[in-house]
Order: structure tokens, then sequence, then C-alpha cells
């Protein structure tokens, strides 16, 4: 209980010192950069994708909607940074250490929330995920009045990336136990590719989960009464690099989920 004390006090520390360095610095940043243009923000958690990001970059910029973008370089340890940094076309939060993909995603709820976004969109900086598809996402929020729209790759049969046959066993597991706790069928759970609405946002900023934030998410928002949406969305292979999670890691990894969602389903409501 301590550690877990201490660590959440860390993450804290981390998260708003790499905020405050990025507010500190928006006075020297172009105003055609730094202001806030709509109330639409897509959140970009990032580590060691240099190669990717430019791209990722790229692509949200072909949107007709132009949301302001936020990158979250999570303690990259290659040139992340300096790459996101040179599009000129995104804010880029600089987290001193790596928090993992749960402490990156909540730097940018706490970014969106101080800032006033109405809408949120959880965008990976691998390059598998297509901006063309935010318009699905962003339609079915506003037309279902939910708190967060799931883009999925397992509604409908597609062209598109579907993940390897080990993850998406273990997805129709999620599948399973999801509709066990909160009685709803998700059927890609594991996806980040996310939208959310305002109050989504500002419970988040408080409350979002770290070791396997995308799973926990689902059964914390399920439980404190936010309604949950999925729709059909594309997904691309990443343009280069590799996953983290592979091989025997891919067993582990959901066994690990698993315990950790049962564990977020046993907790009483915020």
């Amino acid at each position: 209980v301590v550690i877990t004390r201490l660590t959440d006090q860390n993450k804290e520390v981390i998260q708003e010192l790499a905020l405050a360095n990025l507010n500190r610095k928006l006075a020297n940043i172009p105003p055609d950069i730094a202001q806030k243009k709509y109330d639409f923000l897509v959140i970009i958690p990032d580590y060691n994708e240099a190669e990717n990001i430019g791209r990722v970059i790229a692509d949200l910029k072909t949107l007709e909607l132009d949301p302001d973008i936020l990158v979250i370089n999570d303690g990259s340890r290659d040139r992340t940074y300096e790459a996101a940094k040179a599009t000129r076309e995104a804010l880029v939060v600089n987290l001193p250490n790596n928090l993992g993909i749960g402490g990156a995603v909540q730097t940018g709820f706490k970014w969106a929330n101080s800032n006033g976004y109405k809408v949120a969109v959880q965008f990976d900086g691998d390059g598998q995920h297509i901006a063309a598809e935010i318009p699905k996402l962003l339609n079915t929020l506003n037309e279902r009045g939910a708190g967060m729209v799931i883009g999925s790759r397992f509604i409908k049969k597609h062209a598109g990336y579907r993940s390897t046959f080990a993850r998406r066993l273990g997805i129709k597991v999620f599948m399973a136990v999801n509709s066990l706790l909160i009685g709803q069928t998700i059927t890609d759970k594991t996806s980040v590719f996310r939208a959310y609405d305002r109050k989504a946002i500002e419970f988040l900023a408080r409350n979002y989960p770290v070791d396997y934030p995308e799973p926990e998410a689902v059964i914390l928002l399920g439980k404190n009464g936010f309604a949950i949406e999925e729709v059909a969305a594309k997904m691309q292979e990443r343009q280069s690099g590799g996953s983290s999670i592979h091989g025997l890691l891919n067993l582990y990894y959901m066994v690990k989920v698993l315990l950790a969602v049962f564990m977020t389903a046993l907790r009483k409501p915020v």
C-alpha cells in the first residue's frame, strides 16, 4: 500500500512538472501553435516513436476539423520529442520519466481538463490509427450521448489490420469478462482509439488507471455510470518498430489484465 501511494505521488509530481514546463514555454511558442483553436483535442501518448510521429501528425492535419494536437513524450530514449516539435503542428509535453501509457494519457486528460476542451480523442503515435476514421467516433459521441466511444476493429469485418490471432483470442476473453462485470458487450476492449466527452475528461483527469488503462477504463467508466459506445473503425499495421508485447508475453499480459480488471470491478464507484 505504501509503495502504491508513493508511486501515485511520484506520477503526480512528474505530470505536474511536465505540464508546468509546457505552460512556461508557451510564451515563446508562435501564437498559431500555442493558442487553443478549438474545443477538440487529440491526445497522442508517445514512447520511442521518432520514426512515426511526424507522419501521424501530418495525417491528423488532413482533417477538415483541424483539431488541436497534444503529444505526450513519455520519457522516450530516441528523438521523439524533437521530431514532434519539428512539425510545428502540435504542442508537446515532455515527461522527464517514463510513466507508461496510463500516466501519459492521463497527462493529456489533465491538459484537456484545465484548458476547457469539450471533446478529446486518444490516438496512437505508432501510425496504426487513421485520422479519417475520427469523425465516426465524434458523430457517435454526439448522437448517442456517450461518455466514451471506442473505435472497434471487430464490430464488422473489413480489409484493415485486425491484430494477431493470439491478441484477438485474448480480446474475446476480455469481451466475455466485460459482459459479466458491467452487463455490456465491448468487442474491442484493448483499442486505444477512443473519443471522450467533457464529463469523461474531467473524471479521467482524476481517476485514469495506470497499469492496463484501456480495459480497466472500460470497467471504471461503466461502474461510474458513463455510457460507452463502439463504432467500427479501420486500423493499419504500424509503419516501423514493433510492439513490446509478443510471444508468451501475450499470455502473461492477459492474466495480469484480468486480475487488474477484477480488482477495478471490486472497487466501489468513485
